[in-house]
């Protein structure tokens, strides 16, 4: 593209129903580290500004993005331009779920930021298992109510969690997760469905792999030292393994070579447009390190909104992609289970030995019962525990999906399907305290207040179980289940160590 050529322009759209933003968003992820040691704020502001007047003035960042927040509210200090700021709260796992929390998270990003009201408050929650979000969550449309967030958001959310929360009453405008031509878990699972039937906007990140979509890296070698790669290139090269390694990934580069070249644009225009045309996709986000050499990438983002992809030309990129595999699980597991696609390529921060494994472990050894209590109120009275474990043996309550939250009587409100994804979190919960994982569930009973409801709560429970790779023996009845909210109720028993499965 000629430098006297005029620039296209960015694609608008809506989220939450109310908000409009170009389609195209600057992520600040790279202000985090790992790329550059120091970032001077006035060259940043200086880069805003010149994005912002191409069309690109909305900027997504986190809590853990290093001075990102910071930079935002510089640029209100020496800029009259006006931006859209996305932001992220990504609390740690330590169970803390009061309000005081949530509303000193949010007044620290206003306060970094230099606003008033945060446009949209992205949350991201470690363990499904963990009620903590629901409690944040919660609290997030509380402070929205009070005027300090326009609209609330999630992150790496797969699709029966998003329906989950949808289905309690939580009003959410986006979805950030990761989407690109090589990883296509959003379309090819439920995801991309689930987001158009609710109105949810998919914030794709990953759309260039970190740069792998690139003339740079087309007919290269692997890289075979992680050490001399940014954070970027190391976490989309596990993306690339995953999806069906070198090989396959250079197939589609070939064929993304071959659509750029005819419409004279760069690969990483087409590997953008093409993600753009997927269904609920509302923006892409491409990284920024907002220094001095950043306007020159603007041209290549700005030609994705210069041309449109033919039949023949996604005919020849699906042909490419034929190679690959799909990446395990759905959209956002791979910072809940392996394979972890992560910068790092684990999540061993989050999964050290607490003292209360070391505990556990030690009673079982001496043979000790033990009995965890969820804090329901009728334990007590009805004289029961929500799980037992004697040996290697976990036997759980019947459990159906009682909310944490007054909000709502029974989390998934009125959809039976949701509410046994939050009966079977509520279950791994318990398990997972008693030092065991819901792989370990070698039983379960199922019970449901309406015959009509078996084909949905059977598809959640085949779901959840084909998560962890076992298939434990079932039954599933009609009964009168107490309380009319409750739509199924279940019961399971785990054998630690039995995860291994041979299928005959």
């Amino acid at each position: 593209m000629s430098s006297k050529t005029p620039l296209p322009t960015p694609e608008r759209t809506a989220i939450g129903g109310s908000l409009e933003i170009p389609r195209m968003v600057s992520g600040l992820w790279q202000l985090a580290g790992g790329h550059d040691d120091h970032v001077d704020f006035e060259v940043a502001t200086e880069a805003m500004d010149s994005l912002i007047s191409a069309g690109l003035g909305c900027f997504d960042m986190a809590d853990h993005y290093g001075d990102a927040e910071l930079i935002i509210g510089e640029h209100h200090k020496r800029s009259k331009l006006n931006i859209n700021a996305f932001t992220k709260w990504c609390p740690a796992e330590n169970g803390i779920n009061s309000f005081k929390n949530a509303e000193k998270a949010v007044d620290l990003a206003l306060s970094r930021m230099g606003q008033k009201e945060i446009d949209l408050m992205q949350y991201h929650a470690w363990d499904y298992t963990d009620d903590t979000y629901i409690h944040n969550l919660d609290h997030l449309q509380t402070l929205q109510k009070q005027g300090k967030i326009k609209h609330i958001g999630l992150t790496n959310t797969d699709a029966a969690h998003l329906e989950l929360l949808i289905d309690s009453g939580f009003t959410i405008a986006t979805n950030q997760v990761s989407c690109s031509v090589i990883d296509r878990r959003a379309v090819r699972g439920r995801l991309s469905s689930a987001c158009t039937q609710h109105g949810v906007k998919i914030l794709a990140y990953g759309t260039l792999l970190g740069g792998y979509l690139s003339e740079k890296w087309l007919g290269e070698p692997e890289p075979k030292d992680l050490e001399a790669l940014n954070w970027s290139l190391r976490k989309y090269l596990r993306f690339i393994k995953a999806a069906g390694g070198w090989a396959a990934y250079q197939g589609v580069l070939e064929a993304l070579s071959v659509v750029a070249k005819e419409h004279n644009t760069p690969i990483a225009a087409v590997a953008t447009r093409y993600v753009l045309d997927l269904p609920a996709v509302g923006a892409v986000i491409v990284g920024s390190r907002l220094s001095k050499e950043s306007d020159k990438y603007t041209a290549s983002n700005l030609a994705a909104f210069g041309f449109k992809l033919t039949d023949e030309n996604l005919a020849l990129i699906a042909k490419a992609q034929e190679s690959l595999v799909d990446i395990p699980g759905d959209c956002g597991d791979e910072y809940r289970r392996v394979p972890y696609l992560t910068a790092t390529g684990d999540l061993s921060h989050h999964l050290e030995k607490s003292e209360q494994d070391i505990k556990i472990e030690k009673t079982v050894s001496e043979g000790t019962r033990i009995e965890f209590s969820s804090g329901s109120k009728w334990e007590p009275i009805a004289g029961y525990c929500r799980a037992v474990r004697i040996g290697n043996t976990i036997r759980v309550s019947g459990t159906t999906a009682n909310s944490p939250i007054a909000s709502t009587p029974a989390l998934g409100g009125k959809s039976a399907r949701s509410q046994t994804v939050a009966v079977l979190d509520i279950i791994a919960h318990a398990i997972k305290r008693l030092g065991g994982s819901l792989s370990d569930v070698v039983r379960t009973r199922i019970m449901i207040q309406n015959p009509e409801d078996c084909e949905e709560v059977s598809r959640a429970h085949g779901w959840a179980f084909e998560c962890v790779g076992v298939r434990p023996a079932n039954t599933l009845i009609v009964a009168g289940l107490i309380g009319s909210e409750y739509l199924v109720e279940i019961e399971v028993e785990a054998e630690i160590g039995s995860g291994k499965v041979l299928r005959i």
